[in-house]
């Protein structure tokens, strides 16, 4: 583990200096695809001022594209940073309408065959609701296909993705808003398990990583 944390770099993200992710190269796998970079943006997630930082970054890239917001799904432990988002959000420049005129902000719940789900007593921050999904990183964007699967059939309309990290812009013809993407990683790369030439070289895997963090191999 120390190995890895001491291999780390610093990137900044290009619309605000304030917040950064580390970033490892190496040989890891998520549950989808095989990663030439561990991405660590724990820092963004549970940090009281980082994460504050990261919402208000990710405000300004929603204005001019999206208008109404009700709530905020998060996936893979993104709830500090989805409440300053949604703190951020009815600051203006969004239109609520919600009777409170708040946001809720949820995480579903996914069963142990990765299905998710609301249960009843959040379904109705789900129904009838403009919904944008928070996640921290993305390769291949499944997990969070199957997020709007899930809000669409509680009667949710998903107006659009927010990510820490994605190589992904679009899913389901949404629009996905990053603080950092591929770009910001120089020769950043994710392949099929099958097509990883790391395993063709005999390279073997560091890591198994997810939104986390990482178990060492």
């Amino acid at each position: 583990m120390s190995e890895i944390r001491d291999r780390m770099q610093k990137f900044y993200s290009k619309g605000d200096k304030t917040v950064t992710i580390n970033a490892v190269p190496g040989h890891f796998a998520t549950s989808q695809s095989h990663i030439n970079y561990y991405i660590d943006v724990t820092r963004l997630k549970v940090r009281v001022s980082e994460a504050e930082d990261a919402a208000r970054c990710l405000k300004a890239k929603l204005l001019h594209h999206i208008t109404d917001v009700d709530t905020i799904v998060c996936l893979d432990g993104t709830e500090v940073l989805g409440a300053f988002l949604g703190d951020e959000l009815t600051k203006g420049d969004f239109h609520l309408n919600n009777k409170h005129e708040t946001i809720y902000v949820v995480q579903p719940e996914e069963n142990s065959i990765h299905q998710f789900m609301f249960r009843e007593n959040i379904r109705p921050s789900i129904e009838g609701k403009h919904v944008l999904v928070l996640v921290d990183t993305m390769t291949t964007g499944e997990t969070v296909r199957r997020s709007m699967e899930c809000i669409e059939y509680y009667g949710g309309k998903v107006e659009g993705i927010c990510a820490i990290f994605s190589t992904v812009d679009r899913i389901n013809h949404k629009d996905v808003f990053t603080l950092f993407d591929d770009k910001d990683l120089p020769g950043y790369d994710a392949f099929s398990p099958a097509d990883c030439p790391y395993c063709e070289k005999k390279i073997p895997l560091e890591a198994m990583v997810n939104g986390y963090g990482y178990s060492k191999l």
